[in-house]
């Protein structure tokens, strides 16, 4: 092993070899940085003008005095040096029109300590207000206050303190404004839903099995019209009389007709719970005479309270459609509104009839998006409003089919050929609008005086009345959130359970309130407003909604209201009605989720 070349005995202790070429290495760095200083020979020497650690020469290459240090991949400019000499600073003199390397001096150094000089160093914001003025100033050149290795400052220190003396001035506004807005109220939702599910870390014991005082003082609450002020925090859901009172006041609504063993909402493809239960009106025809009479006069009491802006909405829910009432004032309208969905050919014609007018508002928008979108293609698809110019078309369209099918003649053919009818022939014409049917795009709007047309359009429709299957010979649910004329109180029907879900290792409990029944506007809004302070602003929310009537959320607004309209006497909370007052937003979509946090509203449709 001692006769091979290249071996080296002192292999074994390879620290003092690595050690040897430190040193080497710092004093090549030195020297050739042109400093003239020599390594000292101690072994813990250091030269402040090379950074620590940097990788000497390569193995295996000679060592002159002369020899350049490789540098070091890794290293980034502004870690190269850390000799305060060498940071640039920014430097304000008083001439402004002075180019901008005069500022500094040569050299990239801002002077040696403690010379004398008239010049200032600025603060951080003005620093970069005239680096960008410089910048502007001279096109393509950098700006004298940002050197080539970044370092505008001393000390990184001095970097952190303005910068937070900047965020904390007042002119720092646009910086501040990032966060997110806090959303204290959300859109109203016009739809109907079915249940809704509200979870909370929270327990909702509070919510359920309340005492007789309670129910009886929430009942007399609704009847009354009137609203107990709740507190913004609460620290005992459970004591508080307010809280419980004002949630059994939630859960009230009217309805007709009001049968117990029938659940009369939803009437929409709802057959299978009316399959089998006792309908003894279906077969005696006195009776059904009876129970749309009663009906009528209901539906009148609720329109009259509506005109008299006494009651702010109502429902009617039939088999085939859902028809929502809205009295002048709410959803940005200043009249009175209505809205039917979904409705067929046969209804829209049956309505014409009567000399009710009607728009089609989802239609509309299409149509106003393709006119904007592109011009070049006038192919309009409204249904309803196209078959008056749709007419001259088709009259040429008969002149071409009564000769359409000449050539059968001359073919000696047409006694083998079935020509089609003319039931046929218009059917084929008219598939646009036929199309619509049953579809969210089918969706009315009667406004004004026709609204009280269209109230003695249901009250005289025979169609209104399924004649046969489960509902047959039973009227329309109305649905009220105020009391009138044959209507019965009922109440939404509230559970509470407590779950354990799983997170990350360990098992969470979450508390859930579930509400089940015909749920208005209204109800959802008194329901959030609350649990909003009961759970100590965090609670999310599951809506259910009824899909027939998932459309009535359409924008219908055409004549703005000049002026509030006043709804005291409606018997709803002033806030809810600055909600239902808002115009709609949502379109055809739903809410579908509701989340409160650190109470601010998100919301998904």
């Amino acid at each position: 092993m001692a006769q091979q070349a290249g071996y080296s005995p002192s292999f074994k202790r390879p620290a003092e070899i690595l050690r040897m070429r430190r040193k080497r290495a710092r004093s090549q760095g030195v020297s050739s940085g042109g400093r003239g200083a020599i390594a000292s020979p101690c072994e813990g020497a250091s030269i402040s003008a090379v950074r620590p650690f940097s990788p000497g020469p390569l193995f295996g290459q000679g060592h002159s005095g002369g020899g350049v240090k490789r540098r070091n991949p890794f290293a980034s400019i502004e870690n190269t040096f850390s000799s305060p000499a060498k940071k640039k600073v920014f430097i304000y003199t008083d001439d402004d029109d002075a180019d901008s390397s005069d500022s500094v001096k040569p050299g990239g150094s801002a002077g040696v300590e403690g010379e004398k000089s008239p010049t200032r160093t600025l603060p951080f914001s003005e620093r970069l207000l005239q680096a960008e003025k410089l910048s502007k100033d001279v096109p393509g050149k950098k700006p004298t206050s940002l050197s080539e290795d970044d370092s505008q400052f001393e000390d990184e220190d001095l970097f952190q303190e303005e910068r937070t003396s900047i965020l904390k001035s007042p002119q720092a506004g646009a910086v501040t404004s990032i966060a997110p807005p806090v959303c204290v109220e959300y859109p109203a939702d016009w739809s109907l839903k079915t249940h809704l599910l509200f979870t909370s870390l929270l327990p909702f014991s509070w919510a359920v099995q309340p005492r007789a005082t309670e129910e009886a003082q929430g009942l007399t609450q609704h009847c009354r019209g009137q609203y107990t002020t709740i507190p913004q925090s609460i620290q005992d859901p459970r004591t508080s009389a307010e809280l419980r009172c004002g949630f059994q006041q939630c859960l009230q609504f009217w309805q007709h007709p009001s049968l117990s063993w029938l659940s009369l909402f939803p009437r929409i493809g709802a057959e299978r719970s009316f399959t089998g239960k006792n309908v003894p009106w279906a077969q005696d025809m006195a009776l059904q005479q009876s129970l749309m009479s009663e009906w009528s006069v209901s539906l009148s009491s609720l329109y009259s309270l509506l005109k008299a802006r006494l009651c702010p909405y109502f429902y009617v829910c039939s088999y085939q459609f859902t028809a929502l009432f809205r009295a002048s004032g709410l959803a940005g309208n200043s009249i009175i509104t209505a809205l039917l969905t979904p409705t067929t050919r046969g209804l829209r014609e049956a309505m014409k009839a009567d000399g009710i007018e009607f728009t089609l508002p989802l239609l509309e928008e299409r149509r106003k998006s393709k006119e904007q979108g592109s011009t070049a293609h006038n192919q309009e698809t409204d249904g309803e409003e196209e078959e008056e110019t749709r007419s001259e078309a088709s009259d040429k369209e008969d002149d071409d089919d009564d000769g359409g099918f000449s050539w059968l003649t001359e073919m000696g053919v047409q006694d083998k050929i079935k020509k089609p009818d003319n039931i046929s022939i218009k059917l084929h014409k008219e598939r646009n609008s036929v199309c619509l049917d049953h579809k969210p795009e089918s969706v009315v709007c009667v406004s004004g005086t026709h609204t009280f047309t269209l109230i003695n359009f249901l009250i005289n429709c025979k169609s209104l009345v399924a004649g046969a299957g489960s509902q047959a010979g039973l009227p329309p649910t109305l649905l009220a959130p105020t009391a009138f004329r044959g209507a019965t109180l009922h109440s939404l029907k509230a559970r509470s359970v407590n779950v354990k879900t799983q997170v990350r290792a360990g098992y969470q409990d979450v508390c859930s309130l579930e509400v089940t029944g015909p749920i208005m506007p209204h109800s959802l809004h008194a329901l959030t407003r609350m649990l909003r302070p009961a759970q100590r602003g965090g609670f999310s929310t599951a809506l259910y909604t009824h899909e027939p009537t998932a459309v009535l959320n359409t924008h219908t607004t055409r004549e703005q209201a000049e002026q509030a309209v006043e709804l005291d006497g409606c018997g709803l909370h002033p806030s809810t009605i600055q909600q239902l007052q808002e115009p709609s937003t949502l379109g055809k979509s739903p809410l579908r989720q509701l989340h409160l946090n650190n109470y601010s509203y998100t919301w998904k449709s």
